[in-house]
C-alpha cells in the first residue's frame, strides 16, 4: 500500500534525530503527503496550530503520551490535532521534569557501571534512545544501540528506572480536552496486547498500521475497530529520517481528517 499519511513520526524535540525543518525533505523522499509529529510526552514549540502547512508538507500536531493502564501496564496513547489546554501544559511540564531527573539517573547509573563518561547531560526531551546512542558511540564500550537496551537500560536492566506517568483515564481526559481525536498506538508492542485493546472502547482510534518487523494476528485489532466504531491510524513510529515504512492511504486520511475535530 502506498503511504499518504505518515501519522507517527518523532523530531528531536523528544528522541528523533530530525528536526521539524527536515521532516518536508523526508517526507517528499518517501512521497508522503501529510506527517503527523507525534513527540514523546512533549508539544512541538513550531507548531502553533493542530494542522499547519510546513514547505508544502501538511503537518498534523500531536503527541504521544505514556500512560499507567489498570492492569499495570505502560501504553501510549496518541493524540492528534492538538492545541494546548492549561492542564495539559502543567501536566507535560511535569512530565518533562521527571524526565529529566530521570535521564540523569540513567546516565549517572551506565557511566558508574561501566567506569566511562559518556559526555550527556539530561534535558527536557532526553529519551532513553539518546542514551542508547551515546553508549553505542563511546570508543570504550562494545554495545550497539540495542544492546544497551536490552543488557543495561531496558525494564529490568541494571541500569533502568522507572518513571512516573499519568494514569490512562488522566491521560484519555487531558488529551479528549486538547486534541481532535485519541487512540492507542500501536498495539502489539505490549506485553498484553488483549488488554490493551480493551481499553480502546474509551477512545477514538487505533494504529491499525505500524511496522512491528514480525507477524502479528490483527484479527482482535479488527474487531476493536469494528466493536467501537474506531478511527484507524498508522505511523512509522520514526525517530529517524525514514517516512513512509506504515500510514494511511489517501482515502484512509480522508477518513482520519474528517473525524479529527478542531
Amino acid at each position: 500500500m502506498s503511504v499518504f499519511a505518515d501519522l507517527h513520526v518523532h523530531t528531536t524535540n523528544s528522541d528523533g534525530s530530525m528536526e521539524l525543518s527536515d521532516v518536508p525533505a523526508a517526507a517528499r523522499s518517501a512521497d508522503v503527503s501529510v506527517v503527523a509529529i507525534t513527540d514523546h510526552d512533549r508539544l512541538h514549540p513550531e507548531l502553533p496550530t493542530p494542522v499547519s502547512v510546513v514547505d508544502g508538507v501538511t503537518v498534523v500536531h500531536g503527541i504521544e503520551l505514556r500512560v499507567s493502564a489498570p492492569d499495570g501496564q505502560h501504553l501510549d496513547l496518541l493524540g492528534y490535532g492538538v492545541y494546548p489546554t492549561p492542564e495539559l501544559a502543567d501536566e507535560l511540564e511535569c512530565l518533562q521534569a521527571d524526565r529529566k531527573e530521570r535521564g540523569q539517573a540513567i546516565i549517572d547509573s551506565v557511566e558508574d557501571r561501566l567506569d566511562i563518561d559518556l559526555g550527556l547531560e539530561s534535558r527536557e526531551g532526553l529519551g532513553r534512545p539518546h542514551i542508547a546512542r551515546a553508549i553505542e558511540a563511546h570508543p570504550e564500550t562494545e554495545y550497539d544501540f540495542s544492546g544497551a537496551f536490552d543488557e543495561l537500560i531496558g525494564a529490568g536492566g541494571p541500569c533502568y528506572v522507572a518513571r512516573d506517568v499519568p494514569t490512562f483515564e488522566r491521560g484519555v481526559e487531558l488529551l479528549s480536552d486538547a486534541s481532535g481525536l485519541v487512540g492507542l498506538a500501536h498495539p502489539y508492542r505490549y506485553d498484553d496486547p488483549t488488554s490493551a485493546l480493551a481499553l480502546t472502547s474509551e477512545l477514538d482510534a487505533v494504529e491499525r498500521y505500524y511496522p512491528y518487523g514480525r507477524e502479528v494476528d490483527t484479527r482482535p485489532l479488527e474487531r476493536a475497530i469494528a466493536d467501537h466504531n474506531l478511527v484507524p491510524t498508522g505511523g512509522s513510529d520514526a525517530h529517524g529520517d525514514v517516512l513512509g515504512k506504515a500510514g494511511l492511504s489517501k482515502a484512509e486520511y480522508r477518513h482520519f481528517r474528517s473525524a479529527v475535530t478542531l
